[in-house]
């Protein structure tokens, strides 16, 4: 394996599908911060990049396999994240939502300050990526399966930013949920809230990596 602390998070990712499960595990963003050398990631988390290192040598190097993207056609790739991605969101953006205001009615006196903003919080993330997906899935996805990637620059520059808007928005609500962590008082609905919450925070960083890190990329480079 050639990766070292210098390499970008997102290019490890890309390349060792598998890497994601590491940097799930130590809280390392791999989709809008995939800028950034795994040295300085490690840093951000005040972790030793060189046991960081070690860990990814270990995961992609055992046995388990991953579907690797980076060398996939454009449109197979589209019609995966549209498969496994879009279409689960625009599932489960609503049932969230509808769990998130029955929480919020029902358990507002047991936390009257983060509950009310957690709701206002995901309303706006799920506002957001309702436009996003939509413009994607009626403007930027179709031009790159014409085969106009490389006029999608503007495009492509928009769903980023909007890639990073997502991204803090989930930093947000995980903050207000204490990483997820079940309050001791929390009803059924409460429990599959901040379960939901956190499946989607962790199926939001694979569908951005995907598109920041590989789809993006190859379709300007086309």
């Amino acid at each position: 394996m050639t990766v070292t602390t210098e390499t970008k998070v997102g290019q490890i990712a890309a390349e060792h599908p598998l890497a994601t499960r590491v940097f799930a595990r130590h809280g390392i963003d791999f989709c809008c911060g995939g800028g950034r050398p795994l040295r300085e990631a490690c840093g951000e988390k005040g972790i030793d990049a060189s046991l960081v290192l070690d860990e990814l040598r270990q995961e992609i190097a055992g046995p388990a396999a991953a579907r690797t993207w980076d060398k996939a056609p454009l449109g197979e790739l589209i019609d995966h994240i549209l498969a496994r991605y879009h279409r689960q969101l625009h599932e489960e953006l609503p049932r969230l939502e509808a769990m998130a205001r029955k929480v919020v009615a029902v358990h507002r006196e047991k936390d009257p300050v983060r509950l009310p903003e957690l709701l206002s919080v995901y309303l706006e993330l799920k506002a957001e990526l309702d436009g996003h997906m939509a413009k994607e899935e009626q403007i930027l996805f179709p031009m790159i399966k014409r085969g106009q990637g490389a006029m999608a620059g503007g495009p492509v520059a928009v769903m980023e930013h909007e890639h990073d808007v997502a991204g803090n928005l989930l930093r947000r609500l995980r903050e207000l949920t204490d990483g997820y962590e079940v309050p001791a008082e929390a009803c059924n609905t409460w429990r599959a809230l901040w379960h939901g919450l956190e499946a989607l925070e962790r199926d939001l960083h694979e569908h951005i990596h995907l598109e920041n890190n590989i789809l993006f990329p190859r379709a300007l480079a086309a």
